[in-house]
């Protein structure tokens, strides 16, 4: 016979309300009793949202999608740590056995100039897409697949690469950050791409073009605490902003002819 190990909690909740961006936002005091520990935390949230729609009350709005840990938009800092007490654990994985009965939980959006707070704890995180768009990609055309032996690539440069890769684009480290800086977030992009032979090509422009979009969106300077490494989900390590600043430093070293055909070809039409 199987004994659970459910228990049930009551909980004392400090949430962030915030009408939209230009109004001045606020702690609201919720509580909520019977709270299993096996639930998730965007669980216990919709158990909030459920009996504040039964008061005839406003939902509280918050960022989710998948659910399963994969594209990072429940964005959320609890009791002041992005994605909650869990390491390398986004907001929908964190379960309410991390909490203990008569807890007060504070919840609180991302908090940066970059984000802007659209309406309670939802923020606009588009600035990352644009840092995207300024060359976090592989414009030049390829054809098709090319046989996989046909490039070799080592390993250890394979595992660098999709160490980098892993990065979901959560803006985590930008809420841990005192600085609210983007550097975790654009070196393991621009790190993924840097090592691969596929991303050789507009290597230069590429790390000029994202890291000037991040500095026109207004995100902070590092100054190497690497809060970012220990709050982000996906365990991206802080050696990438090492070779980010290499890669910027060697970048501003192309001729300038080098770099303009490379900018041309990044802004061709299409690709793969």
């Amino acid at each position: 016979m199987s004994h659970s190990s459910e228990k049930l909690l009551n909980l004392n909740l400090r949430v962030w309300r915030q009408k939209d961006n230009a109004s001045r936002g606020e702690f609201h005091d919720y509580k909520l009793t019977g709270i299993s520990t096996e639930m998730s935390f965007l669980e216990m949230l919709d158990i909030l949202n459920e009996q504040l729609v039964s008061r005839n009350e406003e939902p509280v709005n918050f960022d989710h999608d998948c659910r399963e840990g994969i594209c990072g938009a429940c964005s959320l800092v609890i009791n002041g740590q992005a994605h909650g007490p869990d390491s390398g654990t986004t907001t929908c994985q964190l379960h309410m056995r991390r909490f203990h009965d008569g807890q007060t939980i504070v919840i609180e959006p991302w908090r940066a100039k970059a984000f802007p707070i659209i309406r309670d704890l939802v923020t606009d995180r588009s600035a990352f897409d644009r840092i995207i768009q300024a060359g976090g990609y592989v414009s030049v055309r390829t054809g098709q697949a090319p046989e996989a032996n046909s490039v070799p690539i080592s390993k250890n440069v394979q595992e660098e690469s999709l160490d980098a890769a892993v990065c979901i684009g959560c803006g985590a480290c930008v809420a841990a950050c005192k600085n609210a800086s983007a550097m975790l977030f654009v070196s393991a992009k621009v790190s993924h791409l840097a090592q691969l032979p596929q991303g050789e090509p507009e290597r230069a422009s590429r790390v000029l073009g994202m890291v000037g979009q991040m500095d026109e969106e207004g995100f902070g300077n590092c100054t190497n605490t690497s809060e970012c490494e220990a709050a982000c989900p996906a365990n991206v390590s802080v050696s990438h902003i090492a070779r980010l600043n290499r890669e910027y430093a060697k970048a501003l070293l192309v001729s300038p002819l080098d770099l303009e055909g490379q900018l041309m070809t990044s802004s061709g039409t299409g690709g793969d």
